[in-house]
């Protein structure tokens, strides 16, 4: 139960929305045991005022119903306010625990979170806090309003007899501390098969997706889609399981409820308080004992949402107590102004039986414009993911600026360099929004600020017609930028990169997958916005390599040979058989 007391304090930031519910949920509860209470007596009370003319005509018909009819409005009002309310409460608490465990996420580096699969850090972060709602909606609230609502009831019904209200008040909490207690442990394991095995589900259902066309080309489909079928059918029995524990509760449930409507029945049978006969007053006494299952409902299914809430905050904390290996320095005084880049005997390796990267050492002068070239796997986006420090090497020093990068502030580090990956992350939102990543945020600054700037770094990088409507920069590009081609997605990124002004440029296959006028232009339009900068571009294609002032060929985590374009054509086989391949 101590995994939920960080979420528990993360609540009582909407607390007064919180207490609102409450009260609100206790309104609702009280109004439906007076109303049922009432009625129950005014029902009973008019049957016996009719036995004679006299008592007949001198019963108050109206103020009876009056409160009947009061208690009805009170009981709809207050249960639409509280829905109101702690669904608000429970949006809102469901974007506070987002925005926390982002913020958590995000100092964590791809180091950090290696192992952890992408299906299975989505449904932690959409699935897992998704579950955490219950433990307001399903968990506090109503559970809380139960015990809190039995302390009103025994107050209510010891106006009329002290020792009923006692006899029910100590029977229902009674019921209210052993059922749930008793249903968790039934429905523990159950309950957390459940969620886990909705989690395979969905990291399965995501592989499928994400990687179709692997496993099309592979022919492994069939399967891949038998391991989703077992998935499902192992989800289904949980689920089974899980329904039999709580029909079995609501059972029990239904039991106790009934036992303590007998309990009533009896001792209320002879007298109610000072009234013997009991008369009207025994049909109070029993519908309101009926009214009860109403505040004893979230008592059958507590167990289940507290055992889910229970397994997702572990889950969440999993990820969000993390502390990163990589440190990064407080001073943010530090700015690199020319990106001169110095690697000294880089050794790397992802794990003991995966070394990457062994003695490398390679120099940027400020200005220069350098690339990397290698086949697949031989460690080129290795060596950027350790300029940007989403990886520590095991040994040696990476210098910017003449300083090593542990001296530089995360932001400083960030603002320093230019990025321009293999692969484009789009978001589902406006183009204007997905162009504004790449600048720093300003608070006050008005959203159509920049969008002179947007629209000609749009039209520099080839995507003019996207600009044909009255409001291009509101165009939506849908999740991942669906709406747009993959070359239009490409251009997007590059045109991020020419919104920064950052010293120190990277390209990580920039113009993967593009035809080879595209790759041209684009590579053109890059060298024209490095001019003043530096850069080093990693490739296995030699389009536009007569450009560069230095060409490192990098094989076994080396580098094997160096030279200018001209120089490597001369004195170097592997960029001469790699010429006669790819020139």
């Amino acid at each position: 139960m101590k995994v939920l007391i960080p979420f528990i304090r993360l609540f009582s930031r909407q607390w007064l929305m919180m207490s609102l519910g409450l009260v609100l949920t206790l309104i609702t509860l009280m109004a439906g045991i007076g109303l049922l209470s009432l009625s129950g007596w005014f029902l009973s009370a008019t049957a016996v005022a009719g036995l004679t003319i006299v008592t007949a005509q001198s019963f108050n018909f109206f103020t009876p119903a009056g409160g009947v009819r009061f208690l009805s409005i009170a009981r709809t009002a207050s249960r639409y306010g509280e829905r109101l309310a702690t669904h608000e409460a429970t949006f809102k608490l469901l974007t506070e625990l987002r925005v926390w465990a982002w913020r958590k996420l995000f100092p964590l580096s791809a180091k950090d979170l290696q192992g952890l699969r992408r299906g299975d850090m989505l449904n932690r972060l959409v699935a897992d806090i998704d579950t955490l709602d219950h433990l307001y909606l399903r968990l506090m609230t109503p559970m809380a309003a139960s015990l809190l609502m039995t302390g009103f009831l025994y107050l209510f019904l010891a106006w009329f007899d002290a020792k009923l209200a006692l006899s029910l008040c100590l029977f229902l909490v009674t019921v209210w501390l052993v059922m749930p207690l008793l249903f968790y442990r039934l429905g523990h394991g159950p309950s957390r098969s459940m969620l886990e095995t909705k989690r395979r589900y969905r990291v399965q259902l995501l592989d499928i997706i994400q990687g179709q066309a692997e496993l099309s080309l592979f022919g492994a489909n069939d399967r891949y889609r038998q391991k989703l079928s077992d998935a499902e059918a192992a989800l289904y029995r949980s689920q089974s399981a899980m329904a039999k524990i709580t029909a079995l509760s609501q059972a029990m449930l239904i039991l106790a409820t009934g036992s303590a409507l007998i309990i009533m029945l009896y001792l209320a049978a002879n007298r109610v308080g000072d009234a013997e006969p009991p008369g009207p007053m025994f049909a109070l006494m029993v519908f309101a004992t009926m009214a009860c299952v109403e505040m004893m409902m979230p008592i059958a299914g507590a167990f289940q949402h507290l055992s889910g809430c229970v397994l997702a905050a572990t889950r969440i904390n999993g990820i969000t107590e993390q502390a990163s290996d990589i440190l990064f320095s407080a001073d943010h005084s530090l700015r690199a102004t020319t990106g001169a880049l110095r690697l000294e005997d880089i050794h790397f390796a992802y794990s003991e039986n995966q070394t990457v990267l062994r003695g490398l050492s390679l120099e940027i002068k400020a200005g220069q414009k350098v690339a990397l070239l290698g086949p697949t796997g031989c460690g080129k986006s290795s060596l950027l993911a350790l300029i940007t420090r989403e990886w520590l090497a095991q040994q040696g020093h990476i210098r910017l600026d003449g300083l090593l990068i542990t001296e530089y502030s995360e932001r400083a580090l960030r603002e320093s360099m230019t990025v321009v990956s293999q692969r484009i992350y789009l978001f589902a939102g406006t183009l204007r929004e997905n162009l504004a990543l790449a600048l720093p945020v300003v608070q006050g600054q008005k959203r159509t600020a920049h969008d002179e700037r947007f629209i000609d770094v749009l039209k520099r990088v080839g995507l003019g017609t996207l600009l044909t409507e009255d409001k291009p920069l509101d165009m939506w590009i849908g999740e991942g930028g669906r709406q747009l081609s993959g070359g239009e997605q490409r251009r997007i990124g590059v045109a991020r990169a020419l919104l920064r002004d950052a010293p120190l440029l990277l390209l990580d296959e920039p113009t993967e997958g593009l035809d080879k006028r595209t790759e041209r232009e684009i590579l053109s339009l890059l060298f024209e916005f490095a001019k003043d900068k530096t850069m080093l571009m990693i490739s296995h294609r030699l389009t536009a390599m007569a450009k560069m002032d230095q060409i490192h060929l990098l094989d076994g985590g080396k580098i094997m040979a160096s030279g200018d374009h001209q120089q490597l054509l001369q004195a170097c086989p592997a960029y001469q058989a790699l010429y006669r391949r790819l020139g």
